[in-house]
């Protein structure tokens, strides 16, 4: 190209960036666009951040190090499964008030070569030493005596050992090297720490790892946890030792697994709590197991829906409230519209009172499951929605295979109102192969029972606190010694004729089944992208003094980011709304993965309510 030619494109280039956007007027002297004639430069986001695409592998966790942990072990030939393990262990320090290998949780995963769906208990008992007459609320709440045992660890071990690819060394690699170097502390986590800091002040151990040179860690700042890191490299080490032994990868595995549950790790733990008053010992450490089952399933306009059984709840919930609505026109009533919201905030009701009444450990007590989950039942429940008036909280039913009440105390009756926690993490991972990963891991309340346990740099969960156990001794779920308390973690697999629709979790507590049961509302009924369905206003449903109390007083709190017209309307209907901030944390902390069945792509959305993330390959 000559130089005047290139001038005159340049010049040519100069002239069309300089024109006005809207150069040309209509027929009626307007000026139009010259974007597609449908163009709006001010109509309003339907997400603020972008869905992102994936063309072999998506992962989505709550915090970009986490997700790009696990993008890393894909991008080196591993899989969903390894993966899943260096995303839970980096969330272990770059978000260690909600989740880590001293917590408990539950995963849902996919299985490409059998076609399968599994679900995978990672959930602990309270230790066997508990004896309910001498623990207060503030007892079960936090400190030594709140912690029980440990089931991530084990669960993630597991799954590491029967579906994955990697050794311990590759997926922990990340992790540790993060724990040993440091990483950028963000605000969540400094509010966390700030919000816990008069409790850390007084337990030697957590103030040497949370509130370094005695203080609260600046935003910004490197964090580092180097207890941690020895954490995961004694378990390295023994998975090392086991292969120059010659034995296989799975035995390599294991023995990493042994030397948490039954080797210096668990004596450390178990030490350390004996010396400082708690319960936990080495026997109930070693008694634990990891546990594969069917997962719960139900069916909702012709999707399959599947979660986790108990001692989750937040499946029945899920569930049982798709099968609530599944015969009222959620898409004609539009999304966010006052009459969609009320029969979705109805339906929760309905189906809590059931679930708080029925769902407990099932070693010790017969879940009525399949009565649950009856679309019969879901019928005859149905009756108690009224589609234009707020109902009140309503008693439990009698499902198919209901035992009957136990009028038998056990311990005194408890302290009705207690706190609500909102914490815990998720992420789902998609890789190459199609295998799917949706896990939801969580130390409980904020920092879990708040104390690290010895050198280990492991927090355990506070999972006898109330609200994960029940302040009633006629009501199932009360704490007992070895009884698995109640999770609401279950994330969710969605299947259309055996193909993966969409994979997702979220954090929450009590409202992790009301925020499961809206996006997936957003995804089936209003057809909305998996960002979209995400940041899409949503609402909780609380109860005062709780969910285990029929008749318990009922508030509709929405994000304030509904028109009036709908809040005055929810109102009307006799709903008690309260406000609550434009994007809270209080409504969970969602990632997914959505599939679109017919262009054969996939999507993955991180919550904006939290620091989720998302990546793609």
């Amino acid at each position: 190209m000559t130089t005047t030619a290139r001038s005159r494109l340049a010049l040519g280039l100069l002239l069309m960036t300089s024109l006005p956007l809207t150069s040309h007027l209509d027929a009626q002297g307007q000026e139009r666009s010259q974007f597609a004639p449908d163009y709006d430069p001010r109509a309003s986001l339907r997400a603020h951040r972008p869905a992102v695409p994936g063309t072999r592998a998506l992962v989505t966790s709550a915090h970009p190090l986490a997700s790009m942990a696990g993008m890393d072990i894909l991008m080196k030939g591993g899989n969903a499964f390894d993966a899943a393990v260096a995303v839970a262990a980096t969330l272990n320090l770059v978000e260690p008030m909600s989740s880590g290998f001293g917590g408990n949780g539950f995963m849902t995963v996919y299985h490409r070569a059998s076609g399968k769906v599994l679900s995978l208990s990672m959930a602990g008992p309270a230790p066997r030493g508990v004896v309910p007459a001498e623990m207060t609320p503030a007892l079960l709440d936090r400190g030594i005596k709140a912690g029980i045992v440990p089931g991530n660890a084990g669960g993630l071990l597991t799954a590491l050992e029967r579906f994955g690819t990697k050794s311990l060394a590759e997926v922990l690699a990340p992790a540790i090297g993060y724990a040993e170097r440091g990483v950028p502390i963000n605000q969540n986590v400094v509010s966390s720490i700030r919000s816990a800091q008069g409790y850390f002040a007084n337990v030697p151990t957590s103030a040497a790892v949370f509130l370094p040179g005695g203080r609260v860690p600046k935003e910004g700042e490197l964090f580092r946890m180097p207890d941690l890191a020895r954490t995961f490299r004694r378990l390295v080490e023994a998975e090392a030792q086991a292969q120059k032994a010659g034995k296989p990868r799975a035995a390599a595995i294991r023995a990493a697994y042994d030397r948490f549950y039954t080797g210096d790790i668990a004596k450390e733990i178990a030490e350390f709590a004996r010396a400082n008053g708690g319960l936990l010992t080495a026997e109930d450490i070693a008694s634990f197991r990891p546990e594969w089952t069917e997962p719960l399933h139900t069916t909702y306009r012709g999707f399959d829906v599947y979660s986790n059984p108990s001692t989750s709840r937040g499946g029945f919930e899920v569930a049982m409230q798709l099968n609530l609505v599944e015969s009222f026109d959620l898409k004609g009533m539009g999304a966010g519209s006052a009459a969609a919201t009320h029969v979705m905030a109805e339906a929760i009701k309905v189906a809590k009172a059931d679930i708080y009444r029925y769902v407990a450990d099932p070693r010790s007590y017969a879940v009525p499951q399949a009565g649950l989950l009856s679309k019969e039942y879901a019928a005859s429940r149905r009756g108690l929605i009224d589609p234009v008036r707020a109902g009140a909280y309503p008693a439990a039913g009698a499902p198919a295979g209901a035992p009957p009440t136990s009028r038998a105390a056990r311990g005194p009756v408890l302290d009705e109102r207690y706190e609500r926690s909102y914490d815990t993490t998720s992420f789902s991972i998609i890789d190459a192969e199609g295998n799917a990963v949706a896990c939801t891991p969580t130390l409980g309340g904020n920092f879990g029972n708040m104390v690290v346990m010895g050198g280990t740099g492991l927090l355990l969960n506070n999972g006898m606190r109330l609200g994960s156990t029940s302040p009633y001794p006629d009501n199932p779920n009360y704490v007992a010694p070895g009884r698995i308390p109640i999770l609401n973690n279950a994330p969710v697999i969605v299947m259309k004729d055996g193909r993966l629709k969409l994979v997702f979790g979220t954090p929450g507590g009590e409202t992790i089944g009301q925020t499961q049961f809206q996006v997936l509302v957003n995804v089936l009924d209003f057809g909305m992208g998996i960002q979209e369905a995400i940041e899409a206003p949503r609402f909780r449903v609380d109860a005062e003094p709780s969910f285990y109390k029929p008749g318990a007083a009922m508030t509709l709190a929405l994000e304030a980011r509904l028109p009036t017209a709908v809040l005055d309307r929810l109102k009307g209907m006799g709903h008690a709304v309260e406000m609550l901030p434009a994007f809270t944390a209080g409504v969970g902390g969602v990632q997914g993965v959505l599939f679109d069945l017919d262009a054969g792509t996939m999507t993955a959305g991180a919550d904006p309510r939290r620091a989720g993330y998302a990546v793609g390959w």
